[in-house]
């Protein structure tokens, strides 16, 4: 459980990082944008190596962590385009979404 907690906080920050500035610095110069999106990334190394370092000595396979981490992007992702940047969450996205994580049952089902 450790591990999921830190990936969603790693990606709570990523997301921030990769699409904050389109509302928070949208008249801001390019070159701010991409400092302020490095220094958030930072933060979220600070969560996400972590995560991957304790799940893979938990057992997880590297692509075990890495579906984790895309499927709880998504659903932040999501969550975050609705609340903050006020975009409209169209139903073939959530297809989409819901095909990716969908992913998740392959990769963890023993076969």
């Amino acid at each position: 459980m450790q591990t999921v907690l830190l990936l969603i906080i790693s990606n709570i920050y990523m997301t921030y990082a990769w699409y904050g500035h389109l509302k928070d610095q949208k008249n801001a110069p390019l070159w701010q944008a991409v400092l302020l999106s490095w220094l958030v990334a930072f933060l979220e190394y600070c969560f996400q190596v972590p995560a991957n370092r304790i799940g893979h000595a938990q057992n997880y396979s590297a692509a075990q962590l890495k579906i984790i981490a895309e499927a709880t992007g998504l659903i932040i992702f999501a969550v975050f385009s609705v609340m903050y940047l006020k975009e409209e969450l169209k139903w073939n996205y959530v297809v989409g979404f819901v095909l990716i994580v969908a992913a998740v049952f392959f990769v963890f089902k023993k076969w």
